[in-house]
């Protein structure tokens, strides 16, 4: 946005919390619900499908719902391309609402089919008026995730592997300097890059690597001229990432961003010597029971849900999605279950060595073995929700765990 749309949203939302969080298009929303008073006055508006998703979900419906508003019928997402020559394809929902009394059945609209409603939800849902608000700390007693450091380094830190070879051909003693490093489209397409990594670096060894010192002194010029002050202050550190992330040992990597025409988000296991950057989120130490209930379609249903969008992709987020999961409680025998079907999974990935995350997950190339492995994690993640496999849809689903989010809520306040 525009300084001059900043202030529309400002001036609109006046004394509304957490306002720089929404799109443009809130505005309109937020403009008709203010002209409809109290009159049978109904809306309906096209627009980009992010109001349905992520923060804005409680940003912009909590206060309206509260002032009366409510929702009458919804198109979920649906792609309205461009006439121009060159297409532009807008991810979109209709949203009908007004504050007027209701003769009617509410319908929920997804792709051709035209679902009858008791409620309709922010997040175009058949369920109660919940709202899924972020958290600093999980919901539930398990592991907490990190994302990666941050280099804001100009480049000068991160090589290729081609860049790496040339590197150390003219200057071979950096080659303690150099980790294995992965953000996340390095880490779904399995292509290697590397970064120079002076955490306790010796500095008489230093000393000796003028192409390192050469790249460090880059680093300090590109983070000096930011107009940011904390780049500012990076500058007197220039050796190092702007923020740190290191892990001694194995942890789980979650891609912060991930194609929506995968089922599942693509995780794994990276061994600690594997630099995150700040496109993956990490859980260390996490067993195969933490891995199993992420890599299910119970977990994926949330995460599609609550989760932000980039263009149309799903962005996963520590403070809205993981930290506000509504994890099961499992039997024990529930939860060995889960831990044997988690590395089933594994195992049938490992049957392809040679194929990266996006080779697997592609819903088309997807190898059998794996397919089958994760409908048989599927089943046992469900079963720990106490979810009747047959008859729960991924909609049912997520009505479900938002009850059970609205429970823990309340239990933890």
């Amino acid at each position: 946005m525009a300084s001059e749309q900043k202030e529309d949203v400002e001036k609109i939302f006046e004394g509304w919390k957490s306002i720089g969080n929404l799109d443009y298009v809130s505005c309109w929303y937020k403009k008709a619900a203010d002209y409809m008073g109290n009159y049978n006055i109904r809306a309906a508006l096209v627009s980009t499908n992010s109001i349905t998703q992520g923060e804005s979900v409680s940003i912009l419906w909590k206060p309206l719902f509260e002032s009366g508003v409510h929702i009458d019928f919804a198109y979920r997402t649906f792609i309205w391309d461009s006439e121009a020559s060159i297409k532009a394809h807008v991810h979109c929902v209709i949203v009908g609402f007004s504050r007027a009394v209701n003769n009617k059945q509410k319908i929920i609209y997804s792709g051709e089919n035209a679902i009858p409603a008791n409620n309709i939800n922010g997040y175009l849902l058949d369920a109660e008026n919940i709202f899924i608000e972020k958290r600093m700390k999980p919901l539930c007693n398990v592991p907490e995730i990190a994302l990666g450091g941050q280099a804001i380094d100009g480049g000068f830190l991160i090589l290729t592997e081609e860049e790496k070879e040339e590197f150390l051909e003219k200057e071979p003693q950096a080659s303690p300097f150099f980790r294995h490093y992965m953000m996340g489209k390095d880490f779904i397409d399995r292509k290697p890059r590397y970064c120079i990594w002076l955490v306790g670096a010796d500095p008489g060894l230093l000393k000796k690597c003028p192409m390192i010192l050469e790249r460090v002194n880059k680093v300090r010029e590109f983070r000096l001229s930011s107009t940011r002050a904390n780049t500012k202050k990076a500058a007197e550190n220039p050796t190092l990432f702007a923020s740190i992330l290191e892990h001694k040992n194995q942890y789980i990597a979650i891609p912060k961003v991930s194609s929506q025409n995968r089922r599942y988000i693509p995780m794994d296991y990276l061994d600690g010597e594997i630099i995150p950057g700040d496109k993956l989120f990490t859980m260390p130490n996490a067993s195969f029971y933490e891995f199993g209930v992420l890599m299910s379609n119970v977990h994926m249903a949330w995460t599609r849900t609550v989760c932000g969008r980039l263009k149309s992709d799903y962005q996963y987020s520590g403070a809205t999605v993981y930290n506000t999961f509504p994890w099961p409680s499992p039997t024990d025998a529930q939860k060995a279950k889960i831990e044997q079907t988690a590395q089933a999974i594994l195992d049938a990935r490992a049957l392809y060595p040679d194929c990266s995350l996006a080779d697997l997950y592609d819903e088309i190339a997807m190898p059998p073995e794996l397919r089958k492995a994760h409908q048989d994690n599927d089943r046992a993640v469900m079963r720990a929700y106490g979810f009747d496999v047959k008859t729960t849809t991924e909609t049912r689903c997520v009505a479900e765990l938002m009850k059970m989010y609205q429970t823990l809520t309340e239990q933890v306040k």
